[in-house]
């Protein structure tokens, strides 16, 4: 079975995680999604830019990122093999993405077109079903306890549950990336490694 056979199957396999879609639907859906090879250090979407579609990592690794004023990155999340990168807010309100988001791993991914599948939602109704379960989960659910770490964790305890949410990315994600996500140094981080490894 050729790579865009197998990124479609494990397209659905992560949609049906959520919920069933019949045949029919996914026919359509799979019309509207095209294969994108992302070399390391490729933007997926770029700040500044509207975009028009959205993803699905089949295999590599992808940041969100901001940069502040002072030229300083936050890596905002991070997507590995079955999530799903976009720039939801932009894709909304038809405006350009506040973020970037690049590949941190050369990447195989499935390009969704956003004005297609918003289509299908109105005429799909697993598929409208399957957009409300991932989008409780992904983005009320889980923003809301990043957020809340975010503000009441201390550095050590951000890292801590970093390393939980991220488990199966240890080693893949260099660790000033981790610090940026953490909004703190490498340097600090470096001694918050130092102090768990003696625990």
């Amino acid at each position: 079975m050729a790579i865009k056979e197998h990124s479609l199957a494990a397209l659905r396999k992560a949609i049906e995680g959520y919920c069933a879609i019949s045949d029919q639907t996914w026919g359509k859906l799979c019309q509207i999604s095209v294969p994108v090879n992302l070399q390391k250090a490729q933007p997926f979407i770029r700040a500044g830019v509207t975009p028009h579609f959205f993803g699905f990592v089949y295999t590599g690794l992808l940041r969100a990122y901001t940069t502040g004023g002072n030229g300083n990155e936050y890596n905002k999340i991070f997507f590995a093999e079955n999530t799903f990168p976009g720039a939801m807010v932009a894709l909304l309100t038809a405006s350009a993405s506040t973020f970037t988001i690049e590949a941190l791993e050369d990447a195989y991914v499935l390009q969704i077109d956003f004005s297609a599948y918003r289509q299908l939602l109105h005429t799909c109704d697993d598929l409208k079903w399957f957009h409300i379960l991932y989008l409780e989960k992904n983005w009320i659910l889980d923003k809301e306890k990043r957020e809340v770490a975010f503000v009441q964790n201390s550095a050590t305890e951000r890292y801590v549950l970093f390393k939980q949410n991220y488990a199966s990315l240890e080693g893949r994600i260099p660790q000033f990336h981790v610090a940026s996500h953490l909004g703190i140094t490498p340097t600090q981080l470096s001694r918050i490694r130092k102090s768990l490894s003696r625990c």
